[in-house]
């Protein structure tokens, strides 16, 4: 028998074009703006947004906790969809993967998030959460639509 392999699906409808939520996923000083959970701010952001290219993001928490992300882009194809690899610098070795599809409807864009490869399902659901609240402050930033 075969290990299911945790993973998480979001889905949100953004009043805005496919291009205008790409780059807030790809240029840094928008990226800042609503990345992570509402209790957080971004405090660093590098992104490289290219195949092979890396990110990073030094998130703090308002207790002043410091957390950091970091991954390689394995496809960046503008304005429709980004895969990047995953890993909290304070676990390396869980290496999950994140694929944002971005497409065009009438009202703005589609965005559909996946997050799959997780070590297990308690990191799976944590990882909802921040992603779910990331999300409404990306909706919220252009209006739901």
């Amino acid at each position: 028998m075969t290990a299911v392999v945790p993973s998480l699906t979001l889905v949100r409808r953004i009043k805005a074009a496919p291009a205008a939520v790409f780059d807030a996923w790809t240029r840094p000083e928008i990226l800042a703006t609503w990345w992570g959970p509402h209790h957080t701010r971004v405090l660093e952001a590098e992104i490289d947004p290219r195949e092979g290219g890396r990110f990073r993001v030094v998130l703090v928490e308002d207790t002043g906790a410091r957390h950091e992300i970091s991954g390689t882009y394995a496809e960046v194809a503008p304005p429709e969809r980004l895969v990047f690899s995953w890993a909290w610098t304070n676990a390396p070795e869980r290496v999950s993967r994140v694929t944002v599809v971005l497409r065009q409807i009438a009202e703005g864009t589609e965005v559909t998030l996946t997050h799959d490869r997780f070590a297990d399902e308690g990191t799976a659901t944590r990882h909802r959460r921040g992603w779910t609240e990331s999300l409404d402050r990306l909706t919220t930033r252009f209006g739901a639509a």
